[in-house]
């Protein structure tokens, strides 16, 4: 897999999830709890999110920022996704089969088949796209406190490593957990407010959520992309 693939993916992961003396065993269990159960009455996302990702061997950061769309697939059919990017102007697309990253600039669009492009060591990301999994099945968990905001922080270590996620980290809003507490069920279907991966070459990429709606009903044909006159297709 290319390097500019393995970074796609790596994002893609984003939105594409032991106990520290900081948070005792139920109060871990709440907010692991809050995100599961909250996911599993999540339809669909619309949201803003801004991105950093350093990249280890240049001691070099990269910054981008647009709009995600998310779509969970039904009966076991794979999530659709876009990220339309304003800065810099690209655009991640998937209907749940064929994935689309388009550069405008480049005048280019690479295509690959979604199985392929998720295949052997990657099968966790493709997880975590289609169903956000069960933190608690493929995760190690430990709470790192809280942020300035006094929001949750997981550190989540996955089982199964592979070279695009060894460790994973989500900020879980305050509120959110709260009213898990509340009524003793998730009302919240996507509570984060960053994620954080980090890969097996050392690359970080933090991913902060804003403006986020949920079920909206948004239409399949959001997720379909049509190559404008003049790009080239690149299929992978």
């Amino acid at each position: 897999m290319s390097d500019r693939w393995s970074r796609i993916l790596l994002f893609i992961v984003m939105v594409c999830f032991t106990t520290s003396s900081h948070c005792f065993a139920s109060e871990l269990s709440d907010v692991v709890a809050t995100v599961e159960q909250g996911y599993q009455t999540l339809a669909d996302l619309q949201a803003e999110f801004s991105q950093k990702t350093t990249i280890a061997a240049i001691s070099r950061s990269e910054k981008g920022a647009g709009e995600l769309l998310l779509r969970r697939g039904k009966g076991g059919a794979a999530a659709q996704f876009r990220f339309d990017y304003r800065t810099p102007a690209q655009q991640i697309v998937s209907d749940g089969k064929t994935l689309w990253y388009y550069v405008p600039e480049a005048k280019q669009v690479m295509v690959s088949d979604m199985t392929a492009f998720f295949a052997g060591g990657n099968g966790l990301a493709m997880t975590y796209l289609t169903g956000m999994g069960q933190l608690s099945k493929d995760f190690v968990a430990k709470s790192a406190g809280r942020n300035k905001q006094g929001n949750y922080v997981l550190e989540l270590t996955p089982k199964k490593p592979s070279a695009v996620m060894t460790k994973l980290q989500l900020t879980v809003a305050a509120a959110a957990v709260d009213q898990f507490r509340a009524s003793g069920a998730a009302q919240v279907p996507f509570p984060l407010v960053t994620s954080v991966v980090t890969d097996g070459a050392g690359n970080r990429t933090e991913i902060s959520y804003s403006k986020i709606r949920v079920n909206r009903n948004l239409d399949s044909e959001r997720f379909k992309f049509k190559t404008p006159p003049g790009v080239a297709v690149v299929k992978q």
